[in-house]
């Protein structure tokens, strides 16, 4: 999908200076690329990628200059791949950081002092042209998350802060993007109800059709549930994480539960029309070799649009990371970098099961969701998914590509 970053600081960037944008996802940057400088958005999944692409520049003499939640976690180590490093939200860094390769005066580091205020945040969404992105274009609506699981990344950077853009600038932008689907990336949409209902009432002229990452809590309030109904809302990604109460409240996620079981939070989810993408984490110290079974029976029951099942990830710079580090469970000092490190793997020894158990327990059970049985078998069982012709379809096809992408993915090695 669109990144969507690219756009925020292309929008920043003075009209006077040239600027090429490549997606190392979906084709070829050229090697003999001729710039005065590069930047790289860098994930901790796709640090080794990133540094390996930064590599023939530097040798060149072509600063390389790195940002993203990776350079903000782990700045010492970028640096020695970088000769710039960005840390924070770049918004207010921008600007000085072009005027300083400007004047031929890059500093080693530019470090957030502040969040920055995003309320007036625009983006230019030229960047994205001639590129292969799916019909769907993202929008950001805050930043943050009130809630506090200590496997997230985003708190980790963020704390407890929510910041957001104001409302009328989120519509301009999706009338500019000229997409009838949008996804709102938020990792928690539902940071401020009242906030939120405003952006539901604004959506709702727009006739469109979008989704969204939010929490459980929602059903707690039917008057949002209607809101996002009738403002076009098909699907949520809800963070599940687990069936076991225990495990929810040593990941600091026992909130999840308030609202009463699962069972009826998902019919309350459903009866409003929307599909649902769950995701679970296994790994955490309750679970047993049976959670994987237990697990997909609950999400083929629930009938859900989509799952994902993951192997509990230690993030760098999260209170989990620390936590299994202190007590020397990390099965390798840095899995992102490790040249043995393959995607699926677990990185850490589990309380009550082997790392091969979790592996293993995590690649069979999203195989099993996703065989072509139960894709049919959930989209004939539960109306939600087959509401219209619509739904139907994207049903078939984002489960499709679901299930190629299990196999495509498992195992590889990062980079």
């Amino acid at each position: 999908m669109e990144p969507l970053v690219w756009s925020c600081l292309k929008a920043l960037t003075p009209p006077d200076i040239n600027v090429s944008f490549f997606d190392d996802r979906i084709e070829t940057i050229p090697p003999d690329l001729h710039a005065d400088a590069v930047a790289l958005s860098v994930e901790t999944y796709t640090a080794k990628r990133a540094y390996s692409l930064a590599a023939p520049f530097r040798q060149r003499g072509i600063p390389v200059i790195m940002g993203g939640f990776h350079a903000t976690a782990m700045p010492e180590e970028v640096g020695q791949y970088a000769d710039v490093v960005v840390t924070g939200d770049a918004e207010e860094l921008w600007p000085q950081i072009v005027a300083d390769l400007r004047a031929g005066s890059l500093q080693r580091f530019y470090r957030m002092q502040k969040l920055p205020d995003i309320k007036a945040t625009v983006t230019d969404r030229s960047i994205y042209e001639n590129k292969r992105y799916p019909h769907l274009s993202l929008v950001q609506y805050t930043r943050g998350c009130a809630h506090a699981c200590n496997f997230c990344s985003i708190r980790a950077s963020y704390g407890d802060t929510l910041r957001f853009r104001t409302v009328s600038n989120v519509i301009d932008e999706i009338k500019v993007s000229g997409k009838n689907h949008i996804f709102i990336v938020d990792d928690n949409i539902l940071g401020d109800r009242e906030h939120f209902k405003e952006l539901l009432q604004a959506l709702i002229p727009l006739k469109i059709h979008w989704s969204c990452q939010i929490s459980l809590d929602v059903t707690e309030d039917d008057e949002l549930l209607d809101l996002m109904q009738r403002s076009g809302c098909f699907n949520v990604l809800v963070g599940f994480e687990s069936l076991s109460q225990e495990n929810m409240a040593q990941m600091g996620k026992k909130w999840n539960l308030r609202q009463g079981p699962y069972s009826e939070q998902i019919k309350k989810l459903h009866d409003h029309g929307m599909l649902i993408y769950a995701t679970f984490i296994f790994g955490y110290d309750h679970d047993t070799p049976e959670v994987f079974d237990q697990t997909v029976d609950f999400s083929l029951e629930s009938g859900f649009f989509l799952a994902n099942f993951n192997p509990l990830q230690p993030m760098p710079g999260t209170v989990l990371y620390d936590r299994l580090k202190k007590e020397d469970r990390l099965l390798y000092d840095s899995w992102w970098l490790d040249p043995n490190y393959q995607y699926g793997r677990a990185a850490f020894q589990p309380a009550s099961m082997s790392p091969d158990e979790l592996t293993e327990g995590c690649f069979k059970a999203r195989t099993r969701f996703n065989t072509h049985a139960n894709i049919f078998s959930r989209l004939r069982k539960n109306p939600t998914n087959r509401q219209s012709f619509y739904h139907s379809q994207i049903f078939i096809l984002a489960n499709l590509v679901s299930k190629r992408e299990i196999g495509n993915k498992q195992f590889l090695k990062l980079g």
